[in-house]
Formats: structure tokens, sequence, C-alpha cells
């Protein structure tokens, strides 16, 4: 923890920020520390970039914590075709501001120095979607890590800052918001309000990393019998300190999950991402079941096959789950903040930025280990 703090003085100390109340400005764009590669799947490493621009509407965040999530390894794998090189991955994020856009005033309620985070998909508010209300599938919409340079740096900038800053509670701290920024929000969103998850059901998740321990841990807390599935015997055993019934995952989950269950769940959930286990994840359902899948599926996992015909003997629902937008956020916020939810219990490991070359190339694979990363700044 010295460390982190000695970084936080060495970062304040080359990058003062102006003490303007309301916004910052720059004479100029000065070097920040960044992860940084310039080939998809070469290893990453540490370097100065040229900080991030404001946008106009948007914002710069003062990087105090940040996620390492399996996106991550997406965008680093080359499997986004959003993601152009070189690049700076991360999107996970909790921080402070640094500077407002040109175009954000003070009516908007924002200032240098307010603690905050942002959804890992930044709306633009304006599309057809954004109007209804469904900000997380917005038509225009950008991703830090993604669209562009990400939070695996010191300094990272968002895109339209009234829609989608998000005021962290003060007793939240910076590690336990930005684990909530990509994993917990969307497992949250998943179970909340895509699942249609209700009393006296039960529920399989695929998959035991910080999603899916996330899924677990708001599962448990509905009062439902949950399965946690995986292939490692750590991520078990964190499924089952969370409250989860342990499965053995790989070849045969499915007929252990129908046979744990008495004939099948009512919900499961693939929050790993593969051909495997969102095939395993349908195949563990009961009649009438919902599979819900967070688990990216990019590369070769894109077009997996799935038991169409159990999808249509059963009648069973396949649904997407894509993040959370930030209006929201504040009734996970206040049950984060209440105790109700401790996400601060699945981050596993706290890492510097100097260490994220390493353990971003080492994710990826099934039973990579368990819980959350997350990088101190």
């Amino acid at each position: 923890m010295s460390h982190a703090r000695h970084g936080d003085e060495a970062a304040a100390t080359r990058h003062p920020i102006a003490l303007n109340p309301r916004r910052a400005t720059r004479t100029g764009r000065i070097p920040v520390r960044a992860v940084h590669f310039n080939a998809f799947g070469e290893q990453p490493e540490l370097a100065d970039v040229p900080e991030p621009e404001c946008p106009p509407r948007g914002a710069v965040i003062k990087v105090r914590a940040t996620g390492l999530c399996r996106s991550d390894w997406h965008a680093w794998m080359g499997h986004d075709d959003t993601v152009s090189l070189p690049h700076v991955p991360g999107h996970e994020f909790a921080g402070e501001i640094a500077v407002l856009g040109s175009e954000v005033g003070p009516e908007s309620g924002w200032a240098v120095g307010d603690r905050v985070t942002a959804p890992f998909i930044c709306a633009c508010g304006r599309c057809d979607e954004c109007r209804s209300g469904n900000e997380q599938v917005c038509d225009h919409q950008s991703q830090p890590g993604f669209t562009h340079w990400g939070s695996f740096a010191e300094y990272v900038a968002i895109d339209e800052a009234e829609l989608n800053l998000i005021r962290l509670p003060d007793g939240l701290g910076f590690v336990e918001a930005a684990s909530l920024g990509c994993r917990f929000a969307t497992a949250y969103r998943a179970i909340m309000a895509r699942s249609r998850l209700a009393t006296g059901e039960q529920i399989a998740v695929h998959g035991c990393g910080g999603v899916g321990l996330s899924v677990i841990m708001i599962a448990v807390a509905a009062g439902v019998k949950v399965y946690g599935v995986d292939v490692s015997d750590a991520a078990l055993a964190a499924a089952e300190k969370l409250g989860a019934v342990p499965v053995r995952g790989g070849e045969g989950a499915a007929e252990r999950i129908l046979e744990a269950s008495g004939g099948g769940v009512d919900v499961s959930v693939d929050a790993f991402g593969s051909s495997e286990t969102s095939f395993a994840s349908v195949r563990s359902l009961k009649k009438r079941g919902r599979h819900v899948q967070i688990g990216l599926m990019l590369g070769d996992n894109a077009l997996a096959a799935m038991p169409m015909d159990a999808v249509i003997a059963g009648e069973l629902e396949i649904l997407g789950s894509h993040g959370m937008a930030a209006h929201e956020y504040p009734s996970m916020l206040g049950a984060v903040a209440s105790g109700y939810f401790r996400p601060i219990e699945l981050v596993g490991r706290r890492i510097t930025l100097d260490e994220v070359p390493t353990a971003l190339a080492s994710m990826g694979t099934a039973g990579s280990g368990s819980g959350m990363t997350v990088v101190e700044l």
C-alpha cells in the first residue's frame, strides 16, 4: 500500500492539476505512464505515452484503480475489431476528475477532484437506444480500452461526461469501485434485469472468475440455490465460500448439473465465454429455462454451436447481457454502500501498473485464476 501511495504522490508531482474547482486546463500534452502494445498478442510493455485529450463534452480521469479483466485480454489478442494499434487497454476504473471538457458547464454539477467511475460502455445520449433508456447498447457507444486508449494508464478520457460519469459514495474506496465497473455491474444487471431469477428457482454459473463470482454473490443474496461450475479447484473453492454448490466443469459438466439439480436449473449463466461453456450452460437448463450469456464470445467462439434441438423442444430462452447503463448504477451502489453486497471480497489480487503486462498476457484460459485482479495506481 505504501508503494501505491508513493506512486500517487510522484504522479501528482509530474502532472500537476490546476486548482480551478470546476475545470482544469493543460498547457500541452505531457507523457503519462501506461501499459502499451504495438501488435496483437505481443508482450505489452510499460511506456510513456501522450496524456489523453479531453473531448469537449467529456472528461479526463486521474486513474486511482482499474480492474484487469478477460475482456482486456480479448482486446490484446485482437478479438475486437474496434481496437486499433498501437493501443492502451483497460476499461473498469475509478478515480478523480482531472479535466472537464470545454462544453461541460457548472450546471452539470461536476468539478475537478470529484471521485467518479463510469460504465465500460460510454453512451452518446442521442441515438434511439439511449433515448429509450438502453444506453448499454448505444448505437454510437465508445469504450475506453477498446474504441480508444483505456485505463491501464495514469489518466483516461471518457466521452459525454454529464451522461456517463457516476459519483462514488463517500464510503466506497477506489479499489472496490473499480471492481464494480465491468464484472459486478454486468453481473448485477444480468441477474436483476435479464435473467428474471425468482424465489425458489435454481441457477448454474459456468465460470467462477470475477464476473462468475459476482453472479454467485448476487444470486446467493437473493436466496436461491446456486451451482458454481469451473475446472479450477481454486475457483470452485471461492464459489463454495460464497455459498454455491461446487460442480466440476469440463466434459460432462451439464450432466452433473442436471443430476445435482434434479433435472436442470431455471437459469444458467455462461460467465466465461467459450463454445464449451456456453453449450454446457444451455444443456444445464430444465424446460423453459433461461440461458444468459455474459462472457464475451469473440474470435473462434463468435459462431459457437448451440443445441437448438433442446432450445426448441424445451422452449428455452437465450439472452445476452451487455453491461449496465449509468442511470442504473445508483441502486447497485446503494446496496454496496449499505453492505448488502461486498464485492471487495471478490478482489483476489492487487497489483501495480508495472505488473500488468505479465498479468494481462497470462489471462484467457479457463482455470487461470479466481476472483478479481485490481491495479492500484
